[in-house]
């Protein structure tokens, strides 16, 4: 006790509103979720790094992206699935803060991939004489190094500040994991400077790059209208439609979520609209690059092929 004030050690983290009776049926759909993000996020890194065919700007951005989804899922699932099986919502104070802090990196990495894939594709179809010019290895690196520089300091600004706050006897999370907004509802502390830095910060790591995205399609598509036939631009589509999909799927429920949140939105269904990027995205992006991608079925045989020669 601090004067009036307890100290609070430990959260307790409500989870999904999931009736006991069905508790097993839910954890092996979530373990079977989990595993597939896994294995085929792992699938994608291991086949850009094993196939030299695969060694171009996009497949490097996309093993970033790739792992970055793995380590997304990997910040959130676990301690949901070791909840659920061990019945103990607990979760220390440090342990919190620090899967907030993970799970801003991953999050803000993936925006950021998102924006540096489209500027990838608006060069290779706007440009392609230059392309290999203008996305050379030094570039790639000189586009992906500052951001895993600044997200790593963005959640660090935000963790600090949520550090400095006083937590009463409420702690109560009604989420499966710990949300930084989920995390400000229970501080009794003035949260005013934590809540104009989300408001700064979700413009230049949401917004920004979602406006930047749209920039560049409109780019491409202008492009493509003028100097490219009918079959071009199906060509095209066909190429950009895995990532116009990812981009659907993730910032979609962010906007939905942080951006615009409605005051009829019960805790179930922000929870579902938060399962929908942490755990469903992640899941479903190896498999929206790979299915429609010539290149990575290519390597998969490839690779396969290799093996059993050497066997």
């Amino acid at each position: 006790m601090t004067g009036n004030k307890t100290v609070i050690s430990q959260f307790l983290l409500l989870g999904l509103p999931i009736p006991p009776e069905y508790q097993h049926l839910f954890y092996a759909l979530f373990l079977a979720m989990y595993l597939t993000t896994v294995l085929g996020n792992l699938i994608i890194i291991i086949l850009i790094l094993l196939d030299s065919h695969l060694h171009t700007p996009m497949y490097l951005f996309l093993s970033n992206l790739s792992f970055s989804d793995l380590c997304f899922s990997s910040v959130t699932m676990p301690k949901l699935l070791q909840s659920m099986q061990s019945q103990d919502p607990s979760i220390s104070y440090v342990s919190c803060l620090t899967q907030m802090y993970f799970f801003m990196v991953f999050g803000d990495m993936e925006s950021f991939l998102l924006v540096i894939m489209a500027y990838d594709r608006y060069m290779a179809i706007c440009f392609p004489l230059h392309y290999t010019s203008i996305m050379s290895p030094k570039v790639c690196a000189c586009l992906l190094l500052p951001l895993w520089i600044l997200t790593i300091l963005h959640a660090m600004v935000h963790t600090l500040l949520m550090a400095r706050l006083s937590f009463c006897k409420n702690n109560v999370i009604f989420h499966f994991f710990c949300d930084i907004s989920a995390l400000l509802k229970l501080a009794c502390s003035d949260t005013s400077v934590n809540e104009l830095m989300i408001f700064i910060s979700g413009g230049s790591i949401i917004l920004v790059p979602f406006l930047l995205i749209v920039m560049s399609y409109a780019r491409i598509v202008c492009s493509i209208l003028k100097f490219s036939s009918t079959h071009g631009i199906q060509k095209v589509f066909s190429t950009c439609g895995s990532h116009l999909s990812v981009v659907s799927l993730f910032y979609g429920t962010i906007i939905g979520l942080y951006l615009c949140p409605s005051p009829n939105n019960s805790n179930v269904n922000l929870i579902t609209m938060a399962m929908m990027y942490t755990v469903v995205t992640p899941m479903l992006n190896p498999f929206i690059y790979s299915l429609r991608n010539r290149d990575i079925k290519g390597a998969l045989r490839r690779v396969i092929y290799s093996n059993k020669i050497s066997l």
